[in-house]
């Protein structure tokens, strides 16, 4: 099954964080990397930038209107994530609990499993 451990950031936390704590996730997510290839369940990764350089496309009166930034006012907000294929949810629980961002106070490792995928065709 397939599952997206979505990294769920606050800007504040991460702010609170020395150089050489934020040097350590960043590494982490590169020994983690290797991790998932080197077991076969790595599909896909990705960063996402920061809320602020997003738009939100929505509908008024039967019309798209563009508006800047994040969609809700929170504090936390997706900062990327793994696609990952592994045979159980305790493995994608497992494998979210490697990925540094979850040993960070204030930061987490959403797990959610994927029930629909399309791609090129």
């Amino acid at each position: 099954m397939k599952y997206m451990l979505i990294m769920q950031v606050n800007a504040a936390a991460l702010d609170a964080l020395t150089e050489e704590q934020r040097e350590q996730v960043m590494t982490g997510h590169g020994t983690f990397m290797e991790t998932i290839r080197a077991s076969g369940e790595m599909v896909e990764t990705h960063a996402l930038a920061d809320p602020a350089q997003s738009v939100v496309v929505g509908g008024r009166g039967g019309v798209p209107v563009v508006t800047d930034g994040p969609f809700l006012e929170t504090k936390e907000f997706m900062g990327g994530f793994y696609v990952v294929e592994c045979a159980t949810r305790e493995r994608a629980i497992e494998l979210a609990g490697l990925i540094p961002d979850s040993a960070v106070d204030g930061l987490g490792v959403e797990v959610r499993p994927i029930v629909f995928s399309a791609g090129p065709q």
